[in-house]
């Protein structure tokens, strides 16, 4: 009936002008939501490296008489309960390392732009919001801040002569001594107690170095006058947001992305960087990429090529389709249950049966998570190389055969070259698809923190059986902290855009080779 409405209440032309206006606006709907998803994304993970300006701010808490004086910054407004509220954050004398409130618009009585005050940022990722005041050596007299470069030029020093004696004497001795001790052998006892000897001089050297640097302080002043004593050895970096201009701010933004790229989380992933969890991303799709193209490749040349039409042919083809809408859990239980503890188990008892129960393959780790997403992406990759093979035109094989090739080579220089984009394109696709996955690493290797990367200097240099991090599990804990944490929150988004960007770039590679292999065999080339 409505068909017959819709057929007699409108001609032709309003027909299909009523079709292309309804698509039309669904697909502008679809288009702005992804938009706007980008957008926000762009917006609050770039506001992760800009400098925000510093104010002095003057709350109104109960039971005061008077204002609490503060530095700190403040986002908003926005509406809440038909109240204008602000987030705030501020240092204060209880809490130095900046506290994080929601105040209505009543409670704060002023907040004016402080371009004397600074952003202290730690080495450990807390950061101090106050006055930069004077510099001092324990033992001397208080220096002007003009002398500051001087005195980080002594402690870096002094950092360094600690890191040279670490890395050049204290951690050969452990090897040495960890070694001797293992060995048990008492002809050496007397070369291992040198040795020991050796290493706690050594450490008293580090000491003696360490009070030497530590002597070095600065004062900072919060907005109450009350005073705070950082050592220089603590600080790593100190800006003076007011003072920055456009030009300014910028290089200051761009050198919190480089460290964002280059350095670890801290303070439980909301300060810091993300490099970790870049690095293993990349390692364990690579890893992934390895597993998943050649298995992917000749399953779908098998069911193409080789295996009879039949109906158990379809019914694989069809399990295989299905495979892709499998819930991604599933593939970390089935990861979990049949490579870890099963594989990794068996593998444990034959070859490292000494260090048992302490499992050394039979526990989550990188090749295990590659493994297991290789598992999930292999529809993929089946589906996207079965729709380039069959694109290849009959012609060309029946050529190739009629020339006296066999069919192994015809697939293996004719057929599988011109299916090529179609290869790259699932492969890509999988790459995509496992840069972004999260809950089944969750079971088979990611964590939120790894104090190690699967490479190191120690043999065999890829440890392919440690925990890594990656960047979808980042974004998982930076979502659980923006709740309570603005640094955590836009680190959360911050971390999105990279991910978005690695497959933004991903996906441009992959139409750029797809275009250009399928125009060289066009041509002919």
């Amino acid at each position: 009936m409505g068909k017959g409405l819709f057929r007699r209440g409108l001609n032709a032309p309003q027909q299909q002008t009523l079709v292309l206006s309804i698509s039309a606006f669904f697909t502008a709907t679809l288009l702005l939501g992804m938009i706007s998803i980008v957008l926000l994304i762009f917006a609050r993970g770039g506001g992760y490296f800009w400098p925000e300006d510093l104010y002095r701010l003057e709350l109104i808490t109960p039971g005061s008489a008077t204002p609490t004086p503060a530095y700190g910054e403040y986002h908003g407004p926005f509406q809440q309960n038909d109240e204008t509220r602000h987030w705030v954050v501020y240092s204060h004398q209880q809490n130095p390392y900046g506290e994080r409130v929601l105040i209505t618009t009543a409670e704060l009585n002023q907040a004016r732009l402080a371009k004397n005050a600074a952003r202290v940022l730690l080495q450990d990722g807390r950061t101090i919001l106050g006055r930069p005041e004077v510099i001092k050596k324990a033992g001397t007299e208080a220096q002007p801040l003009t002398r500051l470069a001087d005195y980080q030029q002594q402690v870096e020093s002094l950092s360094q002569q600690i890191k040279q004696i670490r890395d050049g004497h204290l951690a050969e001795l452990h090897r040495q001594i960890r070694d001797m001790a293992a060995a048990g052998s008492t002809a050496s006892q007397r070369t291992l107690d040198a040795k020991r000897r050796a290493f706690e001089h050594w450490q008293g050297k580090i000491r003696q170095l360490e009070t030497a640097r530590d002597k070095y302080t600065i004062t900072v002043v919060l907005a109450d006058n009350s005073q705070i004593q950082i050592p220089l050895s603590q600080i790593e970096q100190l800006i003076y947001p007011g003072q920055l201009h456009a030009g300014t701010k910028l290089l200051v933004a761009l050198d919190k992305v480089w460290r964002f790229l280059t350095e670890a989380p801290k303070q439980a992933n909301t300060a810091g960087g993300i490099f970790p969890a870049l690095f293993g991303t990349v390692l364990m799709v690579f890893l992934m990429t390895l597993i998943v193209t050649p298995f992917g490749v000749l399953a779908a040349v098998y069911l193409h090529e080789y295996a009879p039409q039949n109906a158990l042919t379809t019914t694989i083809r069809i399990a295989v389709t299905n495979m892709a809408g499998v819930p991604s859990i599933v593939y970390g239980v089935f990861g979990l249950g049949f490579f870890i503890y099963g594989v990794g188990g068996q593998l444990d008892s034959w070859f490292f049966a000494d260090a048992l129960p302490a499992p050394t393959l039979g526990t989550p780790g990188v090749f295990w998570a590659a493994l297991t997403m290789a598992i999930l992406t292999l529809p993929v990759v089946i589906v996207a190389t079965e729709e380039g093979l069959r694109n290849v035109p009959a012609d060309i094989k029946a050529g190739s055969y009629a020339l006296g090739a066999t069919k192994a080579e015809t697939m293996i220089h004719t057929v599988l070259p011109m299916a090529s984009p179609g290869i790259m394109t699932g492969v890509i696709l999988a790459i995509a698809r496992a840069a972004g996955e999260v809950a089944p690493l969750m079971l088979v290797g990611a964590v939120k923190f790894a104090p190690n990367l699967p490479i190191d200097g120690e043999f065999p240099f890829l440890h392919l059986e440690r925990q890594f991090m990656h960047l979808g599990v980042l974004i998982y804990d930076g979502a659980f902290h923006s709740q309570v944490d603005t640094s955590g929150a836009s680190m959360m988004f911050a971390a999105c855009l990279l991910l978005l960007v690695v497959v933004f770039v991903l996906n441009i590679i992959a139409v750029v080779l797809r275009n250009r292999l399928r125009q060289r065999y066009q041509k002919g080339g």
